[in-house]
């Protein structure tokens, strides 16, 4: 059972690489003359299967935490090949998903032959960010508090990850525009900028402080659960703009951090 923690960690490796598969087997949307999308027959909706999986890579991350924490399983290879399956799971497929999105955004446009495949570069910077990030986390041996120094890599990959499924499954105005060069450039700086910041992030455990505390946790929660039934996955990826907010609103008890 010693083990177990690692075999879930290595699910996470697996399902990041799967991700990975999946995205770069999608091929850029076209449309007709008549502006009908060939996206679901050219094979896009791999980019949503790809999102899934790093959905389900995140989920085993947890449970491995779960795992170490339950069997008290904790070892410095335990830590280390967890950074490096987070790293892929949530850096490098993350970035494939940008780099697929810009390149159907360049695509889309009239000069499309030519683009310089070097626009798609700033993708990049997620998962370059993202080792930072957990450099920093592995270097540091504060105890755990009611924070993260900086947002865990998890988060900026699942934000990322949303986004195939919001442009594929949401309309409107707004959805539109996730999808454009500028709010795609946009949102690779502000995940890498807030994942080596020192901007406090809540951690999704019972706060410390008694009930009142709670208030961002169901916050957060509420916006994910009713606006799913209004705005479909644009609720879950404004939940995390809701966790962002709150993160940086909040009074946190003084205690050490926790990268």
């Amino acid at each position: 059972m010693k083990h177990l923690p690692n075999i879930l960690t290595l699910c996470n490796l697996v399902c990041g690489c799967l991700a990975i598969t999946f995205i770069l087997g999608a091929y850029p949307e076209l449309k007709t003359v008549t502006g009908e999308s060939f996206f679901p027959v050219l094979g896009a909706h791999k980019l949503v299967y790809g999102s899934l999986f790093i959905i389900l890579a995140a989920l085993f991350d947890v449970l491995d935490g779960l795992a170490a924490r339950s069997l008290k399983a904790f070892s410095s290879i335990g830590k280390d090949l967890d950074s490096l399956a987070d790293v892929v799971s949530f850096g490098v497929a993350p970035a494939m998903i940008i780099y697929q999105l810009l390149w159907m955004a360049f695509m889309s446009e009239p000069n499309a032959l030519a683009v310089n495949p070097l626009v798609t570069l700033p993708a990049f910077l997620l998962p370059c960010f993202g080792a930072l990030r957990l450099a920093r986390f592995n270097q540091n041996n504060l105890a755990q508090s009611s924070y993260f120094s900086g947002m865990p890599i998890p988060a900026a990959g699942i934000m990322v990850a949303l986004l195939p499924l919001v442009l594929t499954y949401d309309q409107g105005a707004i959805v539109t525009q996730l999808g454009g060069k500028w709010a795609l450039y946009a949102i690779v700086v502000l995940l890498s900028y807030f994942m080596v910041s020192k901007i406090k992030f809540l951690k999704w455990k019972a706060p410390a402080k008694g009930i009142a505390a709670w208030w961002p946790h169901i916050l957060i929660t509420l916006t994910a659960v009713i606006g799913y039934f209004t705005l479909g996955y644009s609720a879950l990826l404004l939940a995390f703009v809701v966790y962002i907010i709150t993160s940086m609103l909040y009074k946190y008890p003084e205690t050490k951090q926790f990268a």
